[in-house]
């Protein structure tokens, strides 16, 4: 199982960290120890003074794939989830500065929460999918899908053309504008809509 992270995919995410808005979607990846399930704990680790929390839409593949159009790409997932690209965002600037790979910012183990997914013929429109996590019951990030530069079929097609995609593979789909640093004691809720996805503590 792989989870792949798509970068910048929200115009206005791009901008407020002043980054380049990409011609193509860009994409990292992060191990199975990332993974954090089942709304447990988030732990705060102790290299870094400032992880941000992303809110992100997660695609679940459910066929093995390679080199997909995006015509076909709608076979490949059957189901939409959500989830927290959490990120070390003082080392991820000093990895830039340097012209080095993020793994260290982003790939860090629990830095990837996953809550429960939804049919996706539950959810319409997959064009118009509205999303948001709260932070001590306050809306911090609000998404809607269709303000993804690169929309989940354009995704697969270009992620196949480098990686095999497999059943129970991840895909992070990039995370709208509002993110920002996690404390101790902070409560996270991830919505779909109205369906509550996660909730998670940090500690």
């Amino acid at each position: 199982m792989k989870i792949i992270c798509i970068g910048r995919n929200y115009v206005k995410h791009a901008q407020e960290l002043q980054h380049d808005v990409p011609t193509e979607p860009v994409f990292f990846m992060k191990p199975d120890s990332a993974l954090l399930l089942d709304n447990k704990p988030f732990f705060l680790p102790d290299f870094s003074k400032e992880i941000h929390h992303e809110i992100e839409l997660v695609i679940k593949i459910s066929r093995l794939g390679k080199n997909i159009e995006a015509k076909f790409a709608h076979r490949y997932y059957d189901e939409i989830g959500l989830g927290i690209d959490f990120t070390a965002r003082d080392i991820q600037r000093q990895l830039i500065e340097k012209g080095l790979p993020w793994e260290k910012a982003k790939a860090f183990d629990a830095s990837a929460v996953l809550g429960r997914f939804i049919p996706k013929e539950e959810l319409g429109d997959l064009g118009q999918i509205l999303f948001s996590l709260k932070r001590n019951g306050a809306v911090v990030q609000s998404g809607d899908s269709q303000f993804m530069i690169f929309s989940f079929d354009t995704i697969i097609e270009h992620v196949s053309k480098f990686v095999t995609l497999k059943i129970g593979d991840l895909i992070y789909t990039g995370t709208p504008a509002g993110v920002g640093p996690v404390a101790i004691d902070d409560r996270l809720e991830g919505y779909i809509g109205e369906k509550k996805m996660f909730d998670i503590q940090v500690k």
